[in-house]
């Protein structure tokens, strides 16, 4: 269960964005709603992956402390979702840019979700699994938040944010809480 939450927290970034876009560009296509959703979600399906892969070449060297790391990545990203939900300044419709600059915008807003690839090696967690579960949840709520941006627009951009930001949080903790009530 916990990897869904930490998919929704995850995808808020990418969620406020498609917010923004649906309430600065109303009159969006089914195909442009769908491709930048796709962009989207392969980013933040991929990142957590090359994370894992790169925490794992370093786990053994950290195990004892796996615990702290996790919570301190997690807690750092909730902290700074929450600071940045005060930064949204989206005026633009990104989905009428060009691909190279949608592909940038999913690859900014999937930079969490690599640090959090990293957390997923200290786990025993399936990562393609996981990925999948991140990556499909990204993609619902970027089409449900297009469309619900063109009616409640910028109201909601700056709540998903700070509701990712929480999530994450309260996951960081509930990590350390667990990895030290186990231990003791």
């Amino acid at each position: 269960m916990d990897i869904y939450f930490l998919a929704f927290a995850l995808a808020m970034d990418s969620v406020a964005l498609s917010l923004a876009n649906g309430a600065n560009c109303k009159d969006l296509k089914t195909f442009e709603v769908m491709k930048m959703a796709f962009m989207f979600s392969f980013f933040q399906a991929i990142m957590p992956f090359l994370g894992y892969i790169l925490g794992i070449s370093f786990v053994d060297f950290i195990s004892d402390i796996d615990h702290f790391i996790a919570f301190v990545i997690l807690v750092f990203l909730g902290i700074k979702m929450i600071r940045q939900s005060d930064e949204i300044k989206d005026d633009e419709c990104l989905v009428r840019l060009d691909n190279k600059t949608l592909i940038i915008g999913a690859f900014a807003t999937s930079i969490d979700a690599l640090a959090v690839g990293v957390t997923f090696s200290f786990a025993e967690i399936s990562i393609l699994n996981a990925c999948v579960i991140i990556g499909v949840v990204c993609f619902i709520l970027c089409v449900l938040g297009c469309y619900i941006g063109k009616y409640a627009g910028e109201i909601l951009e700056k709540k998903a944010m700070i509701l990712g930001g929480i999530i994450l949080m309260i996951i960081g903790v509930k990590i350390l809480i667990t990895h030290l009530f186990d231990v003791a």
